[in-house]
């Protein structure tokens, strides 16, 4: 997000910005406390969810470095429903709110950046909810390690099968169902916890349309002068 603004504009955020390492598993939000930080991340990624009610969680979102956390902060909020957990451990910038809102009142490329942003998030909320209602698991599964391997930028990255299935709201055994077929197809290789994509064209074929709806979406937002902004992930 941060790459995309003039110059001069991004080197002023960045001296509010401070690096910090997240590690794997740590929260950085929990529901309905008091937030401060707006984190950007680099080489991290992060996991939101909302509580189902009976101690379980839902994921509704990855955040990595096509976009930040801490939208309800940008807004004028103080707290949020979410949970956010680091799952995909690295560096992110951190600033505070405060400062965060007084650049926004000045300039207009990150308030464009952030729009989009937003725009971005609520048109694949609403995919999710498509997909979590109406596509096989398979599929959801094939989806879910493309939107995890955009983030991870790496080939092998780490999610067990129990995280998968409470962050798709489905039993475990499903999942290792799912994820035993794409290994047999070649599409992936798992072991202890680590998946390995082989093939990301066929995991692509594999995978439901609303992955490449998700990039749809991303990549044919309007900015306010009716510039397109091309080229971005977004999923």
């Amino acid at each position: 997000m941060l790459a995309a603004l003039p110059n001069a504009d991004r080197q002023r955020i960045l001296a509010s910005c401070q690096t910090v390492e997240l590690a794997l598993a740590e929260v950085l939000y929990v529901p309905w406390e008091p937030m401060r930080w707006i984190y950007f991340p680099t080489s991290s990624f992060i996991s939101l969810s909302m509580p189902t009610g009976d101690s379980g969680a839902f994921e509704v979102g990855l955040v990595g470095n096509e976009g930040m956390l801490g939208i309800a902060l940008v807004l004028g909020a103080r707290t949020s429903p979410q949970r956010a957990v680091v799952q995909g451990a690295g560096l992110a910038l951190r600033m505070d709110a405060a400062p965060l809102r007084q650049e926004l009142r000045r300039n207009k490329a990150l308030r464009a950046e952030i729009d989009r942003y937003l725009h971005t998030r609520i048109g694949q909320l609403a995919q999710a909810t498509i997909c979590a209602h109406f596509h096989l698991l398979e599929a959801r599964v094939a989806r879910r390690l493309l939107v995890t391997q955009d983030r991870a930028r790496e080939s092998t990255f780490r999610v067990t099968h129990e995280a998968l299935a409470s962050k798709l709201g489905v039993r475990r055994v499903g999942v290792t169902e799912a994820a035993s077929s794409l290994q047999q197809r070649r599409l992936i290789h798992y072991s202890r916890g680590d998946i390995t994509v082989l093939d990301r064209r066929g995991l692509m074929a594999a995978s439901c349309t609303c992955y490449k709806a998700d990039r749809e979406i991303a990549r044919k937002w309007k900015a306010p002068n009716g510039v397109r902004v091309v080229g971005r992930s977004g999923s």
